[in-house]
């Protein structure tokens, strides 16, 4: 097997583990602020004696630290939202909602990078619009829980424009940790808020998982985030950014069938819904490829000049 074949598995091999997430905060028994908690808090942990192991500085000044921390605050918001989202509704519903990141990236990063909107990002966004409107219209029952999965896209993209800042200064690695510090601090100050106003009366927090959770949370936090990522962030020395856009995208897709694997009955459902989805994601796989297409034109235009 060439290098070539064995980083593009593995590419494929880290989006497959991103889309198990979702199934991972289904399979765990506490709740998606439980989680989110536990999980930032056994990544950062693991990230600190990466870093601490290669030696490398953890001074970076007070505001892009403090920048980092508080991006933390939409990640752990984000991710809140997603394990939610996969029980209140179901993890094909919650990871369709997530779909719509590349809806909100295309009218984020323009703001942010101060560029001008492409006429095909709207046409984009419009078609994404359009597949949320058959879901909502076939599967009115989830519109709760795709509307938390919509929100958490959301934040997603918004921490992801962030971070395509900080990584112009600072390395990935010590960004994550950071974040993940952020994000376990976040938590742990939403508590008392989460306690008093979302938990029924005479219910407290459940900071005791069980031994099988303990497990799926190892998995959550050291394979599916902090593996997963400095995975990635490698494969990017060898691998063109097309590529690696082009099959992250496939989350979704990869998230659902693993979803029906496991769940099986819980997550059939009906012909709208698959509709949508596939209008949704159709958009989303085309994105990458129109992002490529306008690139050569530019350049050709260059040229001609």
């Amino acid at each position: 097997m060439s290098p070539a074949t064995k980083d593009f598995l593995q590419l494929h091999f880290i989006v497959l583990l991103w889309g198990f997430t979702a199934i991972l905060g289904v399979l765990i028994s506490i709740p998606a602020v439980e989680i989110v908690f536990f999980r930032t808090l056994i990544a950062s942990l693991a990230l600190l004696l990466l870093l601490f192991l290669r030696k490398r500085k953890f001074r970076l000044g007070v505001v892009p630290i403090s920048k980092m921390l508080l991006t933390g605050v939409l990640v752990a918001s984000h991710w809140i939202l997603f394990f939610a989202a996969a029980r209140v509704a179901t993890v094909s519903v919650c990871l369709a909602g997530l779909a719509t990141v590349t809806l909100w990236t295309s009218i984020l990063e323009p703001l942010v990078t101060k560029r001008g909107i492409k006429f095909y990002e709207v046409i984009l966004g419009l078609v994404i619009i359009g597949g949320l409107y058959v879901i909502f219209r076939f599967e009115f029952n989830h519109a709760l829980g795709l509307g938390m999965a919509i929100l958490s896209a959301f934040l997603s993209s918004c921490f992801t424009v962030i971070n395509g800042e900080f990584t112009k200064k600072h390395s990935g690695y010590m960004v994550t940790f950071y974040e993940m510090a952020g994000a376990c601090l976040s938590t742990l100050l939403f508590f008392p808020a989460y306690s008093h106003f979302f938990n029924g009366p005479g219910e407290s927090l459940n900071l005791s998982p069980l031994p099988l959770d303990w497990l799926w949370l190892a998995v959550l936090a050291l394979v599916c985030t902090v593996y997963a990522y400095s995975a990635s962030v490698e494969l990017q020395k060898n691998l063109s950014a097309f590529t690696l856009n082009l099959t992250v995208n496939l989350e979704p897709v990869y998230g659902i069938i693993l979803a029906m694997t496991f769940f099986k009955e819980a997550e059939k459902m009906t012909s709208g819904f698959y509709l949508g989805t596939v209008i949704i994601l159709s958009a989303v796989l085309i994105y990458p490829v129109l992002v490529r297409w306008d690139k050569r034109r530019q350049l050709r235009v260059r040229k001609i000049q």
